[in-house]
Formats: C-alpha cells, structure tokens, sequence
C-alpha cells in the first residue's frame, strides 16, 4: 500500500528570476547547497523530459553513511516554473512543483511544493528525511541567490 504527503515552503531572494530558475533547474549546481547530494550524473532524458540525471546522496543509518542513488527527471524548466519528478525503489517517488514570481525591489518568491509517495513501511522515514533534507535547502538557497542580502 502506498502513502501519499506533501509540504511546502517558500523562500524569497534578491537576484533575477530568470538566476533563480536556473539555479532550482540544475541539479548539478544544487549540490553546494543540499545536505545530502554526493553527485550529480548527467543522463540521456527520458522521453517527455527536458533534463535526466543520477543523484547520488549520502543517507545516515545509524553510525553508518550510506550511498542511495536515484533517477531525477526535469519535466518542465520555464521561467517562473520548474517540475522535477525522482525516482527510487521501492516504488518511491518525489516531485518538486517550484513556481517563481518576481517582486518589489528585485526580490523573486519562490513557493516549493514536494508530494512524496512511498510504500507504508518506508514512508514515515522517507518523508522526515525529504522535508530535513529540502527545509535545510531552502534554508540555504535565500542566501546563496542573494546578490544584495540585507545588512545583519
């Protein structure tokens, strides 16, 4: 039986829009900023997707650091929306619905929805770790896009 959740967090920085989408876009040069990605390998794109990669992360089981990778497609990449779609065994799948929109003062909102589907056994565990793992980007994505951040 499969389970279904999402959460949703938004961040907002000063920078273009069109920097942010390029950033949120590439998974590759994500890496810096994602608490987990150990690599990123680009593929050749599945049908119906503009971009197909291997991410490698590095998951914590107890004392132990291991290496879990996954096919993570692009499927759309415009400039004030990008959708990527991952997927893992066992039957586990996120998506990432991230919308941009400009505002006052050069600053771009950028409002992030992930729905994880996973098998009931794993999806207490694979939940937790999607939301850490993407709250601790966001929580890193405002300050690299800065180009001007506000005086501390």
């Amino acid at each position: 039986m499969l389970r279904r959740d999402s959460f949703s967090y938004t961040v907002q920085a000063r920078c273009p829009v069109a920097q942010a989408a390029a950033l949120l876009a590439d998974p590759a040069r994500q890496r810096a900023l994602h608490p987990l990605i150990i690599r990123v390998r680009p593929l050749r794109p599945r049908p119906g997707a503009r971009a197909s990669y291997a991410i490698t992360n590095r998951l914590a089981a107890g004392p132990l650091r291991l290496p879990l990778t996954y096919r993570a497609d692009v499927l759309l990449d415009g400039p004030d929306e990008i959708v990527t779609v991952a997927w893992r065994w066992p039957a586990t799948t996120v998506r990432n619905r991230t919308r941009l929109r400009p505002e006052p003062d050069d600053v771009v909102r950028i409002d992030v929805e992930i729905t994880l589907v996973a098998p009931a056994p794993v999806f207490g565990y694979a939940f937790r770790e999607a939301r850490a793992t993407h709250l601790a980007l966001a929580a890193r994505l405002g300050a690299a896009l800065d180009r001007d951040p506000p005086a501390r």
